[in-house]
C-alpha cells in the first residue's frame, strides 16, 4: 500500500473505533446507569456530559474520523486500491450518517436539555427527562450501530490492501 494512504487508513480506524466506543458506552453503561437514578440525578448528569463532552480532544476525534476516512478514501482510489477504497467510502457513508444524526437530533435535545435547567417541580423535571431520552437514546443506539459498521468497514478497507 502506498505510504500515502496508510496513516489516513489507521488514523480513521482508529477514531472511528473510538467513537463506536463512546456511543457504545453510552448504551450500555451510561444511560441504563442514569435510569436506575431520579430525575433530578438523570437530568443533572447528562446537562453536565454533555458540557464536559464539547472539548478539543473529542472534537478531534468527532471530525477527525470524518476527514481521515475522506482523504484515505480518495487516496486509495488515486493509486487504485479500488477494493479497499470501496469499503473506506463504504465506511464515510456510514459516518455521515453517525454525524447527520447527532448534528440533527442528539445536539438539538442536548442545547434543549441545557435550557432546561434543573425545575424544581418534579413534574417538569419528569417531563424534560422523559422527552431527552425517548428521542436520545435511540438516536444514540442508531449512531452505535453506523459507527461499528463503519468500523467494521474500515477493517475491510485494511485486510483488502494489495502490498
Amino acid at each position: 500500500m502506498s505510504t500515502a494512504a496508510q496513516p489516513a487508513l489507521y488514523a480513521a480506524t482508529i477514531a472511528m473505533g473510538l467513537s463506536a466506543g463512546l456511543y457504545f458506552s453510552f448504551d450500555v453503561s451510561v444511560l441504563p446507569g442514569l435510569d436506575r437514578g431520579d430525575d433530578h440525578t438523570y437530568v443533572a448528569a447528562m446537562q453536565n456530559i454533555n458540557e464536559a463532552i464539547e472539548n478539543g480532544l473529542f472534537g478531534l476525534v468527532f471530525f477527525g474520523a470524518f476527514l481521515a476516512t475522506g482523504i484515505a478514501g480518495a487516496r486509495l482510489t488515486r493509486i487504485g486500491q479500488r477494493t479497499a477504497a470501496r469499503w473506506t467510502w463504504a465506511a464515510l457513508a456510514l459516518y455521515t450518517a453517525a454525524v447527520v444524526l447527532t448534528m440533527r437530533i442528539n445536539v438539538p435535545l442536548n442545547k434543549r436539555l441545557a435550557a432546561g435547567g434543573l425545575p424544581e417541580a418534579a413534574g417538569e423535571l419528569a417531563a424534560l427527562r422523559d422527552t431527552f431520552k425517548k428521542t436520545w437514546a435511540p438516536s444514540n443506539a442508531a449512531r452505535t450501530l453506523a459507527c461499528t459498521a463503519a468500523l467494521l468497514c474500515l477493517g475491510r478497507a485494511l485486510s483488502t490492501l494489495r502490498h
